[in-house]
């Protein structure tokens, strides 16, 4: 029966908390409620609910969410990231074997799906639609660290795991810290040398927490656990790439002021005829790179990291290399998006620049052994007869000869350039689009201009230069025409194997011009008639760059043309442009009859209808009440009687009408009129005079002032109400100033990016320069040779921009602090190697310590843990500005032993100035020979009575602290003079003069120009030496001085002469002070004269000595009795005190037990 019991009683059912059923029924029951209450938040339908329970642990809630939100918070930053901007620079950086270039390679193979053997320069490699990246692999040299660690963006430091972080490592982390810090990811390599696991995890918690150390807390490790098939795991890869697709960047102040590039791309650009007579001839170089930073200008210098300052030859914007995705026009169907620019690795296709033409045969691919196909031994071909050409690609193009028929005369490519320059002169002033339009009307001419120059003009299928191609661009018929040549060039190329297909194609290619001639002439007609003037060319003439250089080369031929200049403003027509008008009105009345246009539809602006449509659109039309130039003129001169009319005006901003206040009473009609519904009475009026305001009646101060009071407490008081923000009843936090100043950086960047938006892309370039973003091209003349000759991919060169007063020499004053971990300390006059702002160079330093009087008082040596200050002559850079200083930047394996961390001394600009106050201590050191009192003459300090009469009224002293002064120079001995103490001195004392004299900071300053060594030297560079190293170098010893030698220091014991008072004085003294007559000897005076005793004497003497011993005996037998006797006394005494205490503890308890038991009794 208790097992039927228990059986039928059954669990209850609990209602599941979670799961898709209970979501469900949980969305049910918030519908429900908020049908109930839609308008209640839970918080309002149930306050007891959200209530406060402890005011305390409120404030702790509220103080921790406040905390955490001002961590989060930064400064905000106008945001000028362009809208195409640079690729992003990652630098690899590591010691040599940690796997920098396999890294690099997995990285392009995972974003690009291409191998490149040969790692070399910068990399710019497309990651997504809206970024690219330029990788870089940076070597094992400082002059290479300092100079990534100054352009670099993200910086991936790799380290051996199995080996540990190295001090390469340190050291460029400690250049980061003081060229500003770019974003830092850690990634170890050689995991799997690591065999056991728990040693493995060990070993990542130690090098993740160092690491974190180093960079701040949190930083990003990655772990690349081994190699397979000599590549990293593509997750890994994979994992990484997505972290460095996804990353933000904050702007750095020495970046966000100088524009800089890195250079990807150097070519030598000298007459070969000039070099072959003169191999060290200066060099014509051009570079080319990525803007990054500010926009750049030709005005700039710029100084080339170890090469030197260089002023700018040539500048200009080539079409972008390697674009974003969609950004770039496709030429034709054949050309695919771009994903990889390597031009130093040997990756890339043919590159046209307005020099030359470079061809890069298949990237990595070349490298291989390929069999020789009919396609690879064409290609082969191709490029041996452009290697064996003797001429240049302009005299070949001059050469050049085109025949239409096959008996026709030929046209010379020179001929023909002339006619279009020609063609180009007559037209200047008309529109471009017309000149491109009647190019193609003229039938057959046409055509073959624009074969011709699709087939000799390399510049303009490419787009880098070239100013045909711009105009090209316009129209459709030019690009049609780059069609055209692109697919007939495809034609050429390809192989096939039926050779009636490839000559049908040919054919068809060769006739497409013929198709669809009425509509393309139709279009074109319709264009011409539609177009609109340019109004900027109409009214500021040329303002295009090429356009100016075309015109100025030009310019003999419009003189000509020009028959007369008008007050120097208006030029007459020439006959050219008169005779051009009307050949083009009458090919228009020709053309209009084949097409349907609509000519009607274009208004007649000299009837009076039309002309009153627009006139109110010039000054002389009628305006606006509050934009007319009359009813402004009337309202200024008005006396301060009538000030009181105010006109209506409407708020341009908010689009409000406002009536104006009544004149009189007579003109009431015309306040019902001007009043409107959404106008407010006298709101909004312009600032009243003192008159004015001085004949206000009260009700209008009165009015005037809650206004005022109710503007000011709806800006302060309730700044969150009325603004959509609902009341949940939560503590929130006064973040208003922060999203103000977020705003304002937003708005800033907003119209910094708007301002220019609109203009054309040349004349933006000359007003704000070359932005960041553009692909530019840097000619520079008169660079050293050894620059080209010895020039090696895989050490960065990096170009910055100097401002204007950073061009400048000078003293630079900076705070500086050694190293704490470099071994030496630093002296002055030593040479050292600085690296500050985009310059490496070397300097003689003076330390100094600014004193609490301010001044610089000269040190020898750098204290340790504390700044100083230090001055040398050197490059103006502006304050604030980090820099490092280093003793040597040679890779001697030795003397890095030696030293361990190379980075000496860290600091920054605080002071600059043309001259330095920099004082040094000076003792002048002299001894008396004449003494006079408190008057002593002084020799040995000074040369000459000229030296003495500059010192006069110096402060003097001696050794024993008697203070005096310099009076007037001594005739004899030379040099010699009179001073003045507040004592007695004496002829053995010593005087010294206490000096301040200014050190002179020696002007010295030397680039490091690493870039013009030979490869196996780069770094090796030697700069000026030390005096320790050149005396090491030749074995030489410094010459002992006996002054600088540590000595054993004896010194004699001064004697004084006894004190000797004159009599007079004595007589004078009390008795006490009087000097007492005593022996010349008192101690001689305390020796007895020995006596000698007869026999009874002695027998005597003998005898009280027995005497007195025997007393002496007793005296003690008695004493030891005494203490013998006491001491049993007060023995018995203590057993007495001890049996009497017994006795009376006895009878207090009887005494006790009686009384309990009284008051038991009377209790009961």
């Amino acid at each position: 029966m208790a097992d039927d019991a228990g059986q039928d009683k059954r669990k209850q059912h609990r209602a599941r908390q979670s799961g898709v059923k209970a979501d469900k029924k949980k969305e049910k029951a918030k519908k429900d409620s908020n049908q109930k209450e839609p308008e209640l938040t839970a918080r309002q339908r149930n306050p007891k609910a959200f209530a406060i329970n402890s005011a305390q642990r409120a404030e702790r809630n509220f103080r921790r969410k406040e905390d955490l939100t001002a961590k989060k918070q930064h400064i905000p930053v106008v945001d000028q990231t362009p809208d195409e901007p640079p690729p992003v620079l990652i630098a690899v950086v590591g010691p040599p074997k940690v796997g920098k270039t396999t890294l690099i390679k997995n990285l392009i193979k995972s974003f690009t799906r291409t191998n490149v053997t040969d790692i070399k320069g910068p990399i710019t490699i497309v990651t997504s639609k809206k970024r690219r990246i330029t990788l870089l692999e940076c070597n094992n040299d400082v002059n290479s660290m300092i100079d990534v660690a100054k352009c670099a963006d993200l910086v991936l430091l790799l380290c051996d795991a199995s080996y540990g972080f190295e001090m390469e490592i340190f050291e460029f982390l400690n250049i980061c810290q003081v060229h500003g810090m770019p974003k830092i990811m850690g990634v170890l390599t050689h995991l799997d040398m690591i065999k056991n696991p728990k040693q493995l995890r060990k070993r990542k918690k130690e090098l993740k927490h160092r690491f974190w150390t180093e960079v701040y807390d949190g930083a990003k490790l990655f772990y690349l656990s081994g190699l397979l098939h000599g590549e990293y795991l593509r997750n890994e890869v994979k994992n990484l790439g997505r972290f460095i697709s996804v990353m933000k960047f904050r702007p750095l102040q020495w970046r966000g002021a100088h524009s800089y590039l890195l250079v990807d791309r150097v070519e030598d650009v000298t007459n070969t005829d000039r070099v072959r007579r003169d191999p060290k001839c200066d060099r014509e170089v051009v570079l080319y790179g990525y803007v990054r930073g500010v926009a750049l200008k030709q005005e700039h210098m710029v100084h080339i990291a170890g090469l030197g300052d260089a002023r700018i030859d040539e500048l200009s914007a080539i079409p972008d290399p390697c674009p974003l995705p969609g950004t770039e026009k496709k030429r034709s169907l054949l050309e695919k998006e771009r994903l990889l620019y390597a031009p130093m690795s040997g990756v890339g296709g043919i590159v046209y620049d307005k020099d030359a033409v470079y061809i890069e045969l298949q990237g990595s691919h070349s490298h291989k052994e390929q069999e020789q196909s009919a396609e690879a031994a064409e290609q082969a071909e191709l490029v041996s007869k452009l290697i064996d050409k003797k001429a240049t690609i302009d005299e070949q193009m001059e050469q050049q000869e085109f025949r239409l028929f096959s008996d026709a005369q030929p046209i010379k490519s020179k001929d023909f350039r002339n006619d279009i320059e020609e063609e180009e002169a007559e037209d200047e002033s008309s529109d471009d689009d017309d000149d491109d339009e009647e190019g193609e009307d003229s039938g057959l001419e046409a055509a073959g201009s624009e074969e011709e120059q699709d087939e000799f003009d390399a510049d303009d299928w490419r787009g880098e230069n070239s100013e045909a191609e711009e105009d090209a661009e316009d129209s459709d018929a030019a690009s049609s025409g780059d069609e055209e040549y692109q697919s007939l060039g495809g034609v050429k190329t390809s192989k096939e194997s039926d050779s009636e297909d490839e000559e049908a194609r040919v054919m068809a290619s060769n006739m497409s011009w013929k198709t669809n001639l009425a509509q393309k002439a139709r279009d074109a007609f319709l264009q011409r008639h539609s177009e609109s003037k340019n109004l900027m060319r109409l009214v500021y003439g040329v303002y295009n760059q090429n356009e100016r250089s075309r015109q100025e080369a030009e310019g003999g031929e419009d003189a000509g043309d020009s028959d007369e200049e008008l007050g120097g403003l208006f030029r007459v027509a020439a006959k050219k442009q008169s005779q051009q008008q009307k050949d083009r009105d009458i090919q228009d009345k020709d053309e209009r009859c084949f097409f349907e246009y609509q000519g009607d539809a274009t208004r007649d602006w000299l009837s009076e209808e039309n002309k009153a449509l627009i006139k109110n659109c010039f000054v002389t039309g009628k305006w606006k009440a509050s934009e007319d130039a009359e009813n402004l003129l009337k309202m200024d001169d008005m006396s301060d009687a009538d000030s009181e009319v105010y006109g209506d005006f409407e708020d341009l901003e908010t689009g409000e009408q406002h009536s104006g206040k009544p004149k009189a009473e007579g003109e009431g009609e015309s306040e019902e009129e001007g009043a409107k519904p959404g106008g407010t009475a006298g709101a909004t009026k312009r600032k009243m005079t003192r008159v004015e305001e001085e004949n206000l009646t009260k009700a209008e101060l009165m009015a005037k002032k809650l206004k005022l009071k109710a503007k000011f407490d709806a800006e302060y008081d309730n700044s969150g109400e009325g603004k959509g923000e609902d009341d949940n009843g939560r503590i929130t936090g006064d973040h208003s100033f922060y999203e103000d100043l977020k705003a304002e950086a937003q708005r800033q960047s907003e119209l910094n990016k708007s301002e220019f938006a609109h203009l054309d892309n040349e004349f933006r370039i000359q007003i704000e320069g070359y932005r960041p973003g553009l692909y530019v091209r840097l000619g520079f003349k008169q660079l050293p040779a050894e620059f080209v000759e010895n020039f090696d991919a895989s050490y960065p060169v990096l170009v910055g921009a100097l401002n204007m007063t950073e061009e400048n020499v000078g003293y630079v004053n900076c705070k500086v602090k050694k190293h704490r971990w470099y071994k030496k300390i630093l002296k002055t006059g030593d040479p050292l190697i600085v690296s500050m702002g985009w310059r490496r160079f070397q300097t003689v330093a003076i330390f100094a310590k600014v004193e609490d009087n301010f001044r610089q008082r000269y040190l020898k040596y750098t204290p340790n843990h504390v700044t100083c200050s230090m001055t040398f002559w050197g490059p103006i850079t502006p304050q604030n500005t980090g820099f490092l200083a280093l003793q040597t930047v040679r890779q001697d394996q030795e003397e890095m032993q030696r030293l361990g961390f190379r980075i000496a001394a860290t600091g920054c600009v605080t002071e600059l100035d043309k001259s330095s106050q920099i004082m040094k201590k000076l003792k002048l050191v002299g001894h008396p020979f004449k003494i006079y009192k408190k008057t002593a003459f002084i020799k040995d300090m000074f040369n000459s009575s000229l030296e003495v009469a500059k010192f006069e009224g110096a402060k003097i002293k001696t050794v024993s602290g008697i203070r005096g002064q310099i009076k007037k120079s001594h005739h004899t001995p030379e040099g010699s003079y009179r001073a003045t103490f507040e004592d007695k001195i004496l002829l053995s004392d010593i005087v010294f003069c206490r000096t301040w004299f200014r050190v002179e900071v020696p002007r010295f300053y030397a680039p490091i120009t690493s870039l013009l060594l030979p490869p196996d030297q780069k770094s090796q560079w030697q700069g000026m030496k030390t005096l320790g190293q050149l005396k090491r170098e030749r074995a030489m010893q410094n010459a002992a001085q006996p002054d600088s030698m540590y000595t054993e220091i004896v010194r004699k014991e001064k004697i004084f002469r006894p004190l000797t008072i004159p009599k007079a004085l004595q007589r004078a003294l009390p008795y006490k002070d009087k000097p007492k007559l005593r022996a010349e000897n008192p101690k001689a005076a305390l020796e007895r004269v020995a006596v000698i005793n007869s026999p009874y004497e002695q027998k005597v003497a003998k005898m009280m000595k027995m005497i007195t011993t025997n007393f002496r005996d007793k005296r003690h037998r008695e004493r030891l009795e005494t203490k013998k006797r006491i001491k049993n006394y007060r023995e018995k005494k203590s057993e007495k005190m001890a049996s009497k205490e017994r006795r009376q503890k006895e009878l207090r308890k009887k005494v006790s037990r009686a009384i309990s038991k009284m008051r038991g009794k009377q209790s009961a």
